[in-house]
């Protein structure tokens, strides 16, 4: 009873573990997809892209007008 009165009118603290939000459960192909997701952020870009990637870099020639 005595617990009943410390905790009547209050709301629970932010550090109570009766007011924290449970996450829910992973599916089970989740780790798969980040797997997968993880594999292709890895992947080394094809030269053709580097090559691309170089020549945005590259100031643009004076214009011979």
């Amino acid at each position: 009873m005595a617990a009943d009165r410390q905790n009547s009118g209050k709301s629970a603290a932010p550090g109570d573990r009766g007011s924290q939000k449970v996450a829910p459960a992973k599916p089970d192909w989740a780790d798969g997809l980040r797997a997968l997701y993880d594999s292709v952020v890895h992947e080394p870009l094809p030269d053709s892209f580097m090559d691309l990637l170089d020549k945005l870099d590259d100031p643009p020639a004076s214009d011979p007008r």
